[in-house]
């Protein structure tokens, strides 16, 4: 039941929204997908049912069906079109995170990028995958940019192969500016920041087309009753009878399905099936857009960015706080993907779980921001811009788990599970290199050849031990708000 706000009122995440506001990367749906269910009616029964068709759910279907021997039919219900949730609106970037995460995670990002970057090429996925020079870590107050460097220091002493794939690009004016660096910031286009950390590995691509392939080739390769993609059937509850062989009973607006297991891959909208879950994983809504670059004033031509970037600054910024996140579209020209403003949110966009909102204060924020850090001039020649000029600005709905790590695993009696019913969600914004093995791993467990506690990160694994701990020791998401915490990237985690 909803509130006068449009919010759940026992802290629940509702529904997907029928009409989310317009995603530059669904604006070209595949003929295939578009509208597409496998049968016309929904089947009575299936030996495995995931909710949610981006990444995590396409994945998992791919897993389960590429495995020797498998003959499970499996099911996928989407709310709306396929991947048009979080994985159809987010940033287009695969950008593991090295010196600012724990190094199992680290390791597990980098796994994750180079899995999708080699199946893109291994198959000529048409999704735009790009690798890029790297990602940029620009740091406009001085108090990130000592953390920052104490964090890379700690990765090269205690990782370092981690640490070789860091790059510290320090000011001019420094005295321990290492030799031999092959940037500077003003090359950089960040003249203006304290320092920067570029990362070796990160890519752009145009997410919802990987989806869109992995879901075609399931389709080709798998008639029904094998794969059926069911869309535009959300799924209002999930109750479980023990005693039948198809014990858990999605409910849809078409009718009821039956399975004998349930992976839930539906991210921030998880509590809405998992109540238990609502203090665990917590919707919070994400904005961007994409701009047009500036014209270029005379030849050569069109601006085109060799790096990803991140742009990150504190209180103690005279410009406020910041956690922005900037790449380019290929070619040259092209559009220019900004996003994040988070903290001129309402409410920091903590709770949100509706994507058909875009808050005019954070879109207004997106079209200047950039302008302020960095330099977008296509030549010598200042251009006198005011702000960017859009062509797409879409909001999204991320999933930001209570202690930052996913929750990936079969779901427990004590938190609304029981046998058969799994989970892999809570994001907490990174879900590009977390998403696609994160469905590996709970693939495997749902078959019985993986391990709890093998192939993920320590702690992403669900247990009630787990829930306990954390609800003992960490603030939730909404405390963080109130204490004007949660940045647009995590939290640096120095290994």
């Amino acid at each position: 039941m909803l509130d006068k706000n449009g919010q759940v009122e026992d802290g629940r995440a509702g529904l997907p929204v029928p009409k989310p506001s317009s995603s530059f990367w669904l604006q070209d749906p595949s003929p295939i997908l578009l509208g597409h269910r496998t049968t016309p009616e929904l089947p009575e029964t299936a030996d495995i049912v995931i909710v949610g068709s981006g990444l995590t759910g396409s994945f998992a279907a791919r897993f389960l069906k590429n495995r020797e021997g498998s003959n499970e039919s499996v099911v996928i219900l989407e709310a709306r079109e396929a991947s048009s949730g979080a994985t159809g609106r987010n940033g287009g970037h695969c950008q593991p995170e090295i010196y600012r995460s724990a190094p199992d995670v680290a390791a597990f990002e980098l796994e994750n990028y180079h899995f999708l970057r080699d199946l893109v090429k291994k198959h000529s996925i048409p999704c735009d995958w790009a690798d890029k020079d790297g990602i940029v870590h620009s740091f406009f107050s001085p108090d990130l940019w000592e953390e920052a460097l104490a964090a890379v220091e700690k990765t090269r002493k205690s990782h370092p192969e981690l640490g070789t794939q860091l790059e510290v690009v320090h000011p001019p004016s420094a005295t321990n500016n290492p030799p031999g660096s092959n940037h500077t910031l003003a090359g950089l286009r960040i003249p203006h920041a304290h320092g920067a950390v570029i990362q070796k590995h990160g890519a752009t691509l145009w997410p919802y087309k990987l989806v869109a392939w992995v879901l075609e080739q399931l389709l080709s390769a798998f008639p029904a009753p094998a794969f059926n993609l069911q869309t535009n059937t959300p799924v209002t509850a999930l109750t479980r009878t023990p005693s039948s062989p198809y014990q858990w009973t999605l409910t849809t607006p078409r009718g009821p399905i039956a399975a004998r297991q349930v992976l839930l891959a539906t991210n921030g909208h998880t509590s809405h099936l998992l109540p238990a879950f609502a203090d665990l994983i917590v919707p919070v809504r994400g904005q961007l857009g994409a701009y047009r670059p500036p014209e270029p004033s005379r030849p050569p031509s069109p601006m085109t960015l060799h790096h990803s970037y991140g742009f990150d600054s504190s209180a103690l910024d005279p410009g406020g706080p910041r956690g922005e996140y900037l790449g380019q579209r290929p070619g040259p020209g092209g559009d220019l993907i900004y996003g994040g403003g988070r903290r001129r949110a309402r409410n920091l966009a903590v709770g949100e779980w509706r994507d058909d909102e875009v808050e005019e204060v954070v879109a207004g924020y997106l079209r200047r921001s950039l302008l302020e850090v960095f330099d977008l001039r296509p030549s010598t020649e200042a251009r006198g811009l005011g702000e960017l000029e859009p062509t797409f600005e879409w909001t999204g709905v991320m999933a930001y788990s209570r202690d930052r790590r996913s929750w990936v695993g079969a779901v427990p009696e004590g938190l609304g599970g029981g046998e058969g019913l799994f989970v892999s969600a809570g994001y907490t914004g990174h879900g590009m290199p977390h998403a696609a093995l994160s469905a590996r791993a709970v693939v495997e467990v749902m078959v019985g050849v993986g391990n709890p506690g093998v192939g993920l990160p320590g702690g992403y694994w669900v247990s009630e031990e787990r829930v306990r701990v954390v609800r003992e020791t960490e603030e939730s998401v909404v405390e963080r708000r109130d204490h004007g915490g949660g940045g647009d990237v995590p939290k640096v985690i120095a290994p």
